[in-house]
């Protein structure tokens, strides 16, 4: 690990300042960056996050995805995790704390749409960001993009009667453009020209893969702290005008974030999952897919509504959290049994 990379955390913190500071200093900019966007997909949060995804795309054994049912634990507990767990805690989270340790300091018309935005939130799980953090465990490739695939293929059934069953809203519409642009863009694109150039680039050996795959991984590292500085930089007015709430908001985030983390990766020591396989199956269900939820949110609720805010705060505690997660991780990887192992 280079010390680029051993000292991520800080560079990131240093991102989110800088995103505050210049989203304060010059919000015209982020306003016109934020308008380069269609259904609720920025272009340039989608090339940022192009270039973070590619290389471990280019890591991706396309013949062996056919063998990931040989090892089904790692997809079980992703599922069970995502579907089962996932919405019904958070919206178990925030119903306690909004409308009781936060009752006194927010009006209840409002926590109802805090609530809302959460379990927006907690019924989608990543389709993108997973990746890099896999790539940043050094997650097995393929067994990533089969999790991300099969979690996609769910979503597209399950995302609205969760929601429904859990808000109470019955005429729930998926913006459909935003969830089929959201997975093209983010897997579909970046897994058929990873395909391409490491099929090219194996023509003339493993070792041109491997030094390819090493040459752009600043890139990648550089594509993620540009994104944390315009995402917090989208939100920087939010956050210094409304403080207090953003936090009060990210706490049931952040306790989800790391409760869902440690069930997965718990049930994946406890089953003796290869930490290659363990650790993207806890991050995708502790990471989510906040353009659909952002999304969702302000087409049931409104722009300026709670459940639209909720949603945004997610994106912003996403990032600092699975970064700590990622970290865990490899600290503890020696716990799990070698990639060898079945999973």
């Amino acid at each position: 690990m280079s010390a680029f990379e051993r000292y991520l955390s800080l560079w990131v913190g240093l991102g989110i300042l800088a995103g505050i500071v210049l989203g304060k200093m010059m919000p015209a900019v982020f306003t016109v960056i934020a308008a380069l966007e269609f259904q609720h997909v920025n272009f340039v949060i989608a090339i940022l996050i192009w270039a973070m995804v590619f290389p471990m795309m280019l890591a991706v054994d396309f013949s062996s995805l056919r063998r990931v049912g040989e090892r089904p634990k790692g997809l079980v507990i992703t599922l069970v995790v995502n579907w089962l767990i996932k919405p019904f805690t958070m919206a178990a989270l925030g119903v306690f704390f909004f409308k009781s340790v936060f009752a006194g300091f927010i009006p209840a018309d409002s926590a109802d749409g805090y609530i809302a935005g959460l379990i927006l939130l907690g019924a989608a799980p990543c389709t993108a960001m997973v990746f890099v953090w896999s790539q940043l465990t050094k997650g097995d490739a393929t067994y990533t993009l089969a999790q991300v695939s099969v979690n996609d293929a769910i979503m597209v059934f399950a995302y609205a009667p969760i929601v429904a069953l859990l808000l109470g809203v019955t005429d729930i519409n998926i913006p459909w453009a935003t969830l089929i642009l959201s997975v093209s863009l983010y897997v579909v694109i970046p897994l058929i020209a990873g395909i391409a150039t490491r099929t090219a680039l194996l023509r003339s050996g493993e070792q041109v893969l491997t030094r390819f795959i090493d040459h752009l991984k600043p890139y990648s590292m550089f594509g993620l702290l540009i994104t944390v500085v315009l995402l917090f930089g989208f939100q920087g007015q939010v956050i210094l005008e409304q403080p207090v709430l953003i936090a009060l908001i990210a706490i049931p985030l952040i306790i989800q974030s790391y409760g869902i983390f440690a069930i997965a990766y718990g049930a994946a020591w406890l089953w003796r999952v290869p930490f290659s396989v363990a650790a993207p199956c806890a991050m995708i269900g502790t990471s989510n897919f906040f353009e659909l939820a952002v999304a969702v949110a302000i087409s049931l609720f409104g722009l300026q509504s709670g459940a639209a805010l909720a949603t945004v705060v997610g994106v912003l505690v996403e990032v600092p959290v699975m970064l700590s997660l990622v970290m865990f991780a490899n600290a503890t990887q020696r716990h799990f049994p070698h990639p060898a192992a079945k999973s």
